[in-house]
């Protein structure tokens, strides 16, 4: 991993310092300071020249802070001849914007994007962004990871005879059943129907669920509320037992705790592509970690190998 140099931003700096330690290389510093108004100013405090330089930093809240800084940090770079920037982005929160389903509104995820590389983003390393239209977005290269090994690894350890692993809703059906088929278990979909940012309607479950253990399986989970709309749906179809898993547990307004809450909730598993205050763990919570996997591609990218190629065989 010779002529590297990695930095991180404000938003994660403990998933970068796993991710370095992985790579077997040393996290270089980064200055981040504010001018008298408000402005912010990020210094790459180690040589770039000629450098594969990687900048780590999921969008996270607050969004558009952690956002400002990464655009520094790629202007920093590249007014340092860095000779590749690839954007480490664990987590791309304006993913979500990504269609154009009312009059006059912004596609936030293309015009951020746009941002990425216009400030010096040569490249872009992503982990399950909200849907497969985003890849397009980037006028750059992206390598889109996804956490369903990881995800699957954790649940083999329990006695899967009689599980279902359950989408809320059809848009995230076909990740679901490719993590069913990891588990080598049988999948289902919610209907969901979405009229506001948190407020969701789910009218019946398609698949077999009852007497089942099922799996609810989402890409991310920010109030909780189609989660627990899913949960009522499944309660009235008798489900057996029920357990909770996402990649990115934003776990916003309180979620985590009303998720937790749900007496018939066993477990809650994501994992740290974004970070969990300690503060708002709750026993129930499992996080796992994706740096060996982020390492792993950051590893092949350099050495111009397939990143592809780590989801080729179970």
């Amino acid at each position: 991993m010779r002529e590297i140099a990695v930095f991180s931003g404000s938003a994660h700096p403990e998933l970068a310092a796993e991710v370095c330690a992985h790579l077997g290389v040393p996290l270089s510093p980064a200055r981040v300071s504010r001018f008298a108004n408000d402005c912010l100013e990020v210094q790459l405090q180690a040589n770039c020249r000629e450098r594969d330089v990687y900048l780590i930093q999921p969008l996270v809240a607050p969004v558009q802070e952690h956002l400002v800084e990464l655009l520094l940090m790629c202007d920093a770079a590249r007014g340092a001849s860095a000779r590749r920037i690839t954007v480490v982005m664990p987590h791309y929160s304006y993913a979500r914007s990504d269609k154009k389903d009312a009059p006059r509104i912004s596609i936030g995820g293309r015009l951020v994007a746009d941002l990425l590389v216009a400030s010096g983003a040569s490249r872009v390393l992503a982990m399950t962004l909200h849907s497969p239209q985003v890849h397009g977005f980037f006028s750059v290269p992206v390598d889109h990871l996804h956490a369903l090994r990881e995800l699957a690894a954790h649940f083999r350890g329990h006695d899967l005879s009689r599980t279902t692993v359950v989408s809320p809703d059809l848009g995230n059906a076909k990740e679901a059943a490719a993590f069913a088929r990891l588990l080598g278990v049988r999948v289902a979909a919610g209907a969901k129907q979405r009229f506001s940012d948190d407020r969701v309607t789910i009218s019946t479950v398609i698949g077999e669920v009852k007497d089942r253990d099922v799996i609810v399986l989402d890409d991310e989970i920010a109030k909780g509320s189609t989660v627990l709309e899913l949960l009522d749906r499944l309660r009235e179809l008798g489900v057996r037992t029920i357990r909770v898993a996402c990649t990115h547990g934003l776990f916003a307004a309180g979620a985590l705790k009303r998720l937790a809450a749900q007496p018939d909730v066993l477990e809650i598993v994501c994992t740290n592509t974004v970070p969990v205050p300690d503060g708002e763990r709750d026993g129930k919570l499992r996080v796992l970690s994706i740096a060996p996997a982020l390492a792993e591609a950051v590893r092949r990218i350099h050495n111009g190998e397939s990143v592809s190629a780590l989801f080729d065989a179970p």
